[in-house]
């Protein structure tokens, strides 16, 4: 695809919601200024052609063809002459754009503007299996598909995403995949009478319709006290990290758009005990929180919800120090987490579920123990037990780094070290633990948070990442769309 069919896709996007920015305004942006240049660059088919200039020999199996397994898949067969290549995903729209959800939910996207069907993204001369693995046999290199088919492999790669386990929340039901496939059990508690999650598409479609149905609350609510909006984030890894807190920020805007605002409280309960994990971005949320007269109670990890009569059960947790006897019966002081129940009554609540990898990766040799995700090489992503056995994504297990914006720097590094291991070499390139979180701040404003394992601010613009802006609002909105669907999946961005 050449810069003007990028420029062209982006400013359809933009069309869409002109009382936002006009087609002129986005158009002298993004032919001015050198942060859209360079984006534009990047995404543009031709711009970074990799040739196929390895020799090497093997068959590769991708199990997962989402995002991560479907843009590997691409630069693999960029790089490698006649490669041998499989992807095996169930999922229809495995491809589709997940980093957009948020913006349905919003009511800035429909579910048409994020679906993607993955048949139309396997690259030329990629075999795809339809179907889900279900049994890992690393030791002897196979991979068992729906229970019968055996397929054998030189290289395998695990991108399979994660698991949304609403189950692990009593009084919800449902473990799903990332996609959103089969997602009828989730369904009969979430999406509605105020319960919602975006983390799932349909989950995202009913949460639109869910604060508007908040605002409409608000509209004719007459007593003294204020409804109660309430965000939760789990106690475990989750992909998107700054969703639960850009969803809250969406209905935010939506509720002073409606001139309701001062209905409605809106509280976050995050089990941990900052904003984000880095300082700089920690302090400047805190302020944002503090500008819109959020409320936020840390420690607080959401256990259970009854949904007859609306109440949200947390698990309030601090660590305290007691004196305990070790094996030896000398007496040590050590920190316990003690716990308490707290129940809260909502009016709207924006679920975010625990996560964890497919079973059928946890439970093999491949995953860690807790959430299961792949135990890798965190520089490498190689399987810390297996040679010829690598992952990306959502599911593999390394500091941070579930987002689109991980995956962009995780799948170069992975093609790299892949065709080193075929030749014969070491593999010696190496992930920096690049994470990227574009936080919507509001209906306009986004603040690019990225960083790394240094838990340092690592901007790729020489802007100050811990302010909003409207520029980022357009790079969010409009480009990262087009460079992911038509760069990442053609294996170039």
């Amino acid at each position: 695809m050449s810069k003007n069919q990028i420029l062209e896709e982006i400013l359809k996007e933009v069309d869409k919601h002109p009382e936002i920015m006009s087609r002129r305004e986005a158009l002298k942006y993004l032919t001015l200024s050198p942060l859209a240049a360079s984006v534009i660059a990047g995404t543009t088919i031709g711009t970074s052609e990799v040739s196929a200039s390895s020799d090497v020999k093997g068959k590769i199996v991708i199990v997962g063809g989402g995002l991560g397994g479907m843009s590997t898949a691409a630069r693999l067969n960029n790089s490698i002459n006649n490669a041998d290549i499989t992807v095996i995903e169930p999922d229809p729209l495995s491809v589709s754009y997940q980093p957009g959800q948020t913006l349905v939910a919003g009511g800035i996207w429909k579910i048409d503007d994020i679906q993607y069907n993955r048949d139309e993204f396997v690259p030329k001369g990629v075999k795809l299996i339809k179907g889900s693995v279900t049994a890992f046999d690393p030791k002897n290199n196979k991979v068992t598909v729906d229970g019968t088919q055996v397929i054998v492999y030189d290289q395998l790669i695990i991108a399979t995403g994660v698991m949304l386990n609403y189950a692990a929340i009593k009084g919800l039901d449902g473990v799903i995949t990332s996609n959103g496939k089969d997602n009828a059990a989730t369904k009969n508690t979430i999406t509605k009478d105020g319960l919602h999650s975006i983390y799932f598409q349909d989950g995202a479609v009913a949460t639109w319709a869910g604060i508007q149905e908040l605002v409409a609350k608000a509209k004719a609510h007459k007593g003294p006290d204020k409804l109660q909006a309430l965000f939760t984030e789990p106690n475990t890894p989750i992909k998107c990290g700054g969703a639960p807190k850009k969803i809250m920020y969406l209905t935010h805007a939506r509720l002073v758009e409606a001139g309701v605002r001062d209905k409605v409280e809106l509280t976050l309960y995050p089990d941990g005990g900052k904003m984000f994990g880095v300082p700089e971005y920690h302090d400047a949320i805190v302020k944002q929180f503090e500008a819109r007269g959020f409320k936020w109670n840390y420690k607080h990890n959401l256990v259970a919800v009854d949904t007859a009569t609306k109440t949200a059960t947390f698990d309030k947790w601090r660590m305290e120090k007691t004196e305990v006897e070790d094996e030896m019966g000398d007496k040590i002081v050590k920190e316990v987490k003690v716990s308490e129940p707290v129940q809260v009554k909502y009016d709207f609540m924006h679920v975010s579920p625990p996560m964890k990898a497919p079973d059928v990766v946890g439970q093999s040799e491949l995953g860690s123990q807790g959430p299961g995700f792949v135990t890798v090489d965190k520089e490498t992503l190689k399987s810390s037990f297996f040679p010829n056995v690598w992952s990306l994504g959502d599911v593999v297990g390394v500091p941070m780094g579930k987002t689109g914006g991980s995956v962009r720097k995780q799948y170069k590094v992975l093609v790299n070290n892949v065709i080193s291991a075929m030749g014969g070499k070491e593999p010696t390139s190496k992930y920096d633990g690049y994470t990227v979180c574009p936080l919507i701040t509001g209906i306009g404003t986004v603040m690019m948070a990225e960083f790394n394992w240094t838990k340092k601010p690592t901007p790729s613009f020489p802007l100050d990442p811990t302010k909003e802006r409207w520029i980022m609002w357009l790079l969010k909105v409009y480009i990262l769309k087009p460079m992911t669907m038509y760069g990442m999946l053609s294996g170039r961005a």
